[in-house]
């Protein structure tokens, strides 16, 4: 398949998953990629140091988590009015719950250890106002929710906290999971992943008795982590490695270490399963992994003249066309 073009402009996916939003945290703008033919149609959202892009159920809007301005940012896919929405420092990551109705963004602060924030602000996605800010425990990093959207699952710097929803609050820590970085759940609900990248560790977690059930080696620095629709595999980017590891849904076969490009740090599968696309940080390109093969089959690049998207591609999120 080819490289690709551009003009317009989150593994967690919406729908059909014809169009990707790329978060590009170097050039501080978002890219809309066609799914189908891997080509860029757009980059025409802003948000300064954007680091992680989630998108509604329905499609009609971007959540941009604006790192460098202390904001979201809600833009309408359509007109691409944008409207800010002050969180607190440093937002890390932001995700749409599954019925659409709440937007979670992790503010890690300016320390993205134990000295950093710890709260989650929550948005309601109707009035786009936080309505809540939950704390969570030191530098919250990324957020996944479960498919019924109950809980909602919160890397820090203590480990990997577990919010109920509906109150609003924490239910509970999942114990021996020290400075978890990365997060995905599986579409059943049953399974959670969680990255250590300092200890090269990806966990695998019994989501009802909130219990780790296994530890698995990783490759050097495993920063993101994503689970195929399906379940049965998770793909982990191998920050330090540059590469992206491959293990069944149990986490008991290391089946595969897929090469990538320079320093991986975002990665997600697409909604029918047939792809995982992995952001490369220091080549600010998207390797496209054939889930069916385990290769990469295509790079999605910044156009016909340029050579990259962009430094740090650090999210990807899939939505259909609205």
């Amino acid at each position: 398949m080819p490289p690709v073009p551009s003009p317009w402009g989150r593994g967690r996916a919406a729908q059909d998953g014809s169009i990707a939003y790329i978060a590009l945290a170097g050039s501080g703008r978002v890219a809309r990629v066609d799914v189908a033919t891997h080509t860029v149609t757009s980059t025409a959202i802003r948000a300064d140091t954007a680091e992680g892009v989630a998108v509604t159920p329905d499609a009609r809007k971007v959540y941009v988590a604006a790192t460098g301005q202390y904001q979201v940012i809600a833009v309408d896919a359509a007109t691409l009015r944008a409207a800010p929405i002050v969180v607190g420092a440093h937002p890390q990551d932001v995700a749409v719950s599954p019925d659409g109705s709440q937007a979670y963004a992790a503010v890690t602060g300016g320390d993205t250890g134990p000295g950093g924030s710890s709260t989650v602000a929550v948005i309601d996605t109707r009035t786009d106002t936080v309505t809540r800010r939950i704390d969570v425990g030191a530098a919250p990093r990324r957020v996944a929710f479960a498919p019924d959207g109950k809980e909602a699952y919160v890397t820090t710097a203590r480990g990997l906290a577990v919010v109920d929803t509906a109150k609003g609050e924490v239910a509970g820590q999942v114990p021996g999971i020290p400075d978890a970085q990365g997060v995905a759940v599986s579409a059943d609900g049953s399974r959670v992943y969680a990255t250590q990248p300092d200890a090269d560790l990806l966990y695998v977690v019994d989501a009802a008795r909130r219990a780790v059930t296994r530890k698995v080696k990783a490759g050097a620095e495993p920063w993101a982590v994503t689970v195929t629709p399906d379940g049965r595999k998770v793909y982990v980017a191998d920050m330090n490695s540059d590469s992206a590891g491959v293990y069944d849904a149990a986490g008991r076969r290391h089946l595969a270490d897929v090469p990538v490009g320079r320093l991986p740090a975002s990665i997600a599968a697409t909604p029918d399963g047939s792809e995982v696309w992995v952001g490369n940080g220091m080549t600010g390109t998207v390797s496209v992994i054939d889930t069916s093969a385990d290769e990469v089959v295509t790079t999605v690049r910044g156009g016909s003249r340029a050579e990259t998207l962009g430094a740090r591609p650090l999210d990807i999120a899939f939505a259909r066309t609205p």
